[in-house]
Formats: structure tokens, sequence, C-alpha cells
């Protein structure tokens, strides 16, 4: 990936208008301590959509003294004192992905690369970062220190989980990291409360009722106001002949996760706890979604936007490279796809920014060296959810037990593409600016069936002439009817429509653009003979991917629990049974989405004798496909 260098007026910046890193940059501040020791296992990016710097800053302008430790050694505790003991606490964060996907494939296999280290090397951060980093915390800094868990990793893991890379049930990271508490979902309000409060001399164990964060309480605590999951015990049981999870394990395993799913609304003020041997984990109801202008003032704080002068010797972070001339616009999704962990972190409700606070942000970004007059983005987790789904959600939130899209789009939804068209052409008018791009997903059927003909018209010509850079990744996932319905995705129809009108437009431009489709293999409820029509499906549309993505069980979401109990813990789904690849299966289903590959033939083979088609052999390896595949080929 290619890494933006930095030029001659950066590298004689002072490393003082970073948070600092050392004593030495501490000292150069004037300062003989610090408020907060904030551990990352990301290296330090200056940078907004690193929560190091964003929650740094944020604490920063709030007249706290921030230290940052970043991809500390983890065998030793020196690391953790360069600072000396800190005055409240100590937060920890895994990184921006969860240590554990950013160490391993799907396959288990260990990573070599990592973007969001120093020269995108792996290695740089420990397996269950969160865990490993507050026992060294503990031992450098002392039992009086509190420790704070929380990021990407903490959101996932806030009651007993399913650990794929294991393949056991973990009990709640809060105690296996013996932190004092743990901040779930995006973290600058309930951060800022903990701080005032610890700032005004309240102890961190009397800090049990802010929202978004999961505390660690004595199994005695009275549980009448609680709304209580099986236990960490019940959802681990395991059978005692064969050492596997039993039935009756996996179903219970399936009912927490099922009330889990049911309070996620942050006004929704309902407590949800999980005993766990003789400790008692609470989980309070989650924090408000950030006000538009919070958002905004988030994005004024003092990013210097680069990463830190340490680096450049190393040739910088690659992460950097995929933001750094890109916004974000909003945050928060309401499109409930079952695979993927964003509502567990920012939540089901958008938040979105000013126009007036992308111009400016905008304008910070055409100052920047290299820059050459293109946005990258204007987005989110998905682009064209730029504000909240309905009225509703103002004053109740997200509904409990039905989902905005899935699966059809609820009657109250609201359109907002035009709003979204203003954004970018507002960022298109800045001075500057040639060109403005989409890069973040798009759901397709949220434009196809709730923006009206002529919205969707414009969008899609809009998109086709002047915010796609040659191809538009879109992700359909399968098409599968069944696959598709267990992945909370819309079906394969409905990407057709968008990709004839996304090339008729592209074609009345005069420009040669194509879609880009996204799938995955072997997701919860993917048969091999869904897999195998998916191989058919991907000849005929004439573009096989060079990358394939194989279903990750993640903790926290609910296609993680479909693979580890067989049932569906979604709202009316009843704990219906779905079917679940693994081992070779799964393989297999990974080989048939690049079947012309000389490396996935015997897969492949295999694949279509097990599900007796073999009479396809010759459709799949014809001579015709061993030739380049046409790309951007319109659905008939």
């Amino acid at each position: 990936m290619h890494v933006f260098p930095f030029s001659a007026r950066m590298k004689t910046m002072t490393e003082a208008q970073f948070l600092p890193t050392t004593t030495s940059e501490m000292n150069r501040r004037g300062w003989d301590s610090i408020d907060i020791l904030f551990v990352s296992g990301d290296a330090y990016v200056d940078h907004p959509s690193f929560a190091a710097a964003l929650l740094g800053r944020l604490f920063e302008s709030h007249g706290y003294r921030v230290g940052i430790v970043a991809q500390p050694r983890w065998d030793r505790p020196d690391d953790f004192q360069i600072f000396g003991v800190p005055r409240l606490c100590c937060m920890i964060s895994s990184g921006n992905i969860d240590s554990m996907v950013s160490n391993y494939t799907s396959a288990r296999k260990k990573r070599t690369d990592d973007a969001y280290s120093a020269a995108g090397k792996g290695g740089k951060r420990p397996d269950r970062a969160l865990i490993t980093y507050s026992h060294r915390a503990r031992q450098a800094l002392g039992q009086q220190v509190p420790i704070i868990i929380g990021g990407i990793e903490g959101s996932l893991r806030r009651f007993a989980h399913y650990d794929y890379w294991s393949d056991m049930v973990r009990r709640s990271i809060l105690l296996d990291a013996k932190a004092d508490l743990l901040v779930y979902g995006m973290g600058e309000l309930q951060c800022l409360q903990i701080l005032k409060r610890l700032d005004q001399g309240e102890s961190i164990a009397s800090i049990t009722d802010v929202s978004g964060t999961v505390v660690n309480l004595s199994g005695t605590t009275d549980t009448s106001s609680l709304i209580m999951l099986p236990s960490y015990e019940q959802v681990s049981m395991r059978d005692e002949k064969s050492n596997t999870p039993s039935p009756e394990g996996k179903r219970l395993y399936a009912q927490a996760t099922a009330i889990q799913m049911l309070y996620e609304n942050p006004f929704d003020p309902t407590k949800v706890g999980q005993r766990s041997g003789d400790r008692l984990i609470v989980m309070n109801p989650p924090a408000r979604p950030v006000t538009q202008q919070e958002f905004d003032t988030i994005h004024t704080l003092a990013y210097t936007r680069r990463w830190h002068p340490q680096y450049d010797k190393q040739g910088g972070v690659p992460a950097l490279a995929e933001v750094q001339f890109s916004i974000t616009s909003n945050r928060g999704c309401f499109g409930s796809c079952t695979f993927c962990a964003i509502t567990s972190h920012q939540g089901r409700m958008i938040t979105n920014r000013s126009i007036a606070s992308l111009v400016q942000e905008t304008k910070e970004i055409v100052a920047l060296p290299h820059f050459k007059g293109n946005i990258h983005d204007v987005g989110g987790p998905t682009a064209n959810f730029q504000d909240l789904a309905c009225n509703r959600q103002k004053t109740l939130g997200p509904c409990q037990k039905k989902y905005c899209l899935d699966p059809t789009p609820c009657s109250l939804l609201l359109d907002s593409h035009p709003a979204y068209l203003k954004r970018l052409e507002a960022v298109k008018e800045v001075k500057g600016v040639k060109r403005v791009f989409i890069r973040s997903g798009i759901r397709y059927d949220y434009l196809l069936q709730v923006a009206d003909a002529k919205t969707r018209s414009l969008f899609i010509n809009r998109l086709a002439t002047k915010h796609t850079s040659g191809q538009l990744r879109v992700a359909p996932e399968h098409c599968d009817p069944q696959s598709l319905s267990v992945m909370g995705k819309p079906p394969i129809e409905l990407y057709e429509q968008f990709v004839n009108a996304f090339n008729l437009a592209s074609t009345q431009a005069g420009k040669q653009q194509y879609c880009i489709p996204y799938f995955i293999a072997a997701h919860p409820g993917t048969t091999l003979d869904a897999a195998i029509d998916l191989a058919h499906y991907i000849r005929q549309s004439g573009f096989i991917p060079q990358q394939v993505q194989q279903f990750y069980p993640t903790p926290g979401t609910a296609a993680t629990c479909m693979y580890y109990s067989g049932l569906d813990p979604r709202p009316g789904k009843n704990f219906a049974p779905v079917y679940v690849p693994k081992g070779k299966e799964a393989a297999m289903q990974r080989a048939l989405m690049q079947f012309n590959r000389k490396e996935n033939r015997r897969l492949v083979t295999e694949a279509l004798v097990l599900a007796k088609r073999t009479d396809e052999k010759s459709l799949l390896f014809g001579r015709r496909l061993l030739q380049k595949p046409k790309r951007g080929r319109a659905f008939s």
C-alpha cells in the first residue's frame, strides 16, 4: 500500500505538536506528570480516525494531560512506566482492529502484515491485547491506578463470548483482563464522565452507573432490577464424555445473545447482568449518540493528521493512506448485517456532521502536503445512511424487535440521499478540490426501495459521473436467497438492478466503469449447493474476484452465535436451526469462488462430487474460463 511520505516541511515539525509519547516530549510541554496514560495497540497516528488521537485530543481539550504509549513491549513493564504513575487512570485499547483479527486470518494463520503498525509489519501487538496490556499495566502501575479497557475488542466481549481462535466460550473480558471498568461503544461521552468523577476524588469502585460501561460486581449483588442472561457456566457447558459443547449450552448461548440484542437502545434504561463464578457482570445501557455539535467538535480538535515522527525512518504507518484524504461524515449503522460488528460498537442510530464542519475539514485536507485534489471518501460505516432511520428514533431509539431494512424496509424509513448529495456537493465546492469519491459501502436496497424514482435516478447518475474513480465496490455477499436471509442482506435481484442502472449511467456519461462485488464464503446458512450456485453466478457475471473473504466469526455478532450454536438468535427467528459450513467444506466454498485457479481445482472437484453435481464440472472448468473474464458486464 502506498504511504504518503513526509515532506521536508513536515519533517521539521517538532514532536511537541503531538500528544507526548516520551518523558522528553512531556517535559517539553512543561509537565512533570500526566493525568491519563493511554495505551494503544496501534502505532500513534494523530488523526481522528485513530482512537488514541481522537480520545486523547478530546481529553486534552478538557484540560487533561494525556500521555500515549503506542504498541508497548508486553514482555516487561518498562514501557508502561515511562511517564510514571498517572494521576487519574490508565486507559487501554487494542487499536482500531480487534487484536485477534489483526494477528490471524480466518484460517487461523498468523498474519505478517499490519497496516496500523510502522512499515505495515505485523507482530507489534499481542494476542488478546486488552488482557495482556491490562496485566502489564497493573504490574507497572500498582493496584491504586484505575485501569479502564475499551475499544472494539472490549465492545465485542462484554459478556461470555465464543472465541473462534480457541474454539471455546470465554468469560467477559473484564474478568480476564482484571480491569476496573470496561467502556463499550465509541467512548467519548462515558470517558469524559468517568474522568470528571475521578478528578473529583470519586473512587473507581463507586463508578458503576455510567451509560456505555460494563462493571464487575460481587456475586451477592441484588439482581432484581436486572435482565439476567444465562450464566457463563451455563452458556459454556460441555459434554463430559466428548468434551465438546453441549446442545443445552449452545441453546443457552443463543438465548443469551438474543437477549443482548434486545437492549441496544440508549433510550432504554434496562441493565443486563450475567453471573460468572462468584462475580456479577453488569452492562449499563448504551451511551447516547453524540449530537451533531459534539461530532463536529470532535473533528475540529488539534490533530496534526500525521503519524508520529518516530515512524519516519520506517516509512510511516500504511493505514494513514486510507484515511488521510477522506472525511468521516456519519457514524452508526441500521443495516443489521448479521456478520458485522459495527452496531455492537457504533450503535444502530446515525449521527451526522454539519455541512459547515465537513467544509472546514476539507479545507484542512486541501492544505496538506501531497494533496492532489481528490477527496477519497465522504462517508462512514455505510455511506448513504446519513441520518436517523426514522423520526421515531429521536425520542424512542431503535426498535427492540424490528430491523430497519431486514427482511424488508420499514415503512417509516426516511430517505437521506438528498442530504448526502448536498454534503458531497459542498465538499466538492471547496477551492482546491477536483473530485469527491465514495469508498464507503452503499446499501443499494435502501436506495432502490426507500428513495423515490427521481432521487434514485439522480443519485445513481451523480455516483456514476462524479463520485466513482473507475471502480465502485458493492457488497451483494451472495446470490442464494437462504444465505442472504441469514446474513440480513437483500435479494440478489436488487444488486443486479443497481448494477444495470449504474452501468447505464456510466455508459451514457461516456465512462468505462465497473462495479466490483464482494462475496462471503462459508457464511452460516450457506450450503455447499448454494456455494456452487454462487460459482456459476460469478462465472455468468464475468467477474471472478481477485480476493475472497471467508466468514470470520468475531465475538459479538449474530452470525458468530449461529456459527457456534447452529441457531438463529435474531428477533422473530425462534432460534431456527442454521446450517454451518466448517473445516474442509468451508475451504471448498472459498475455493469455489475462485474456481478458475489451478490451485483450487482439487477442492472444487471434491465439492462437486460431494454435492453430486459432477455433471457441471465442464461448465466451471471450460476453456472459456481460462481466458481473462470480461468486466463490467450488465446482468440480463
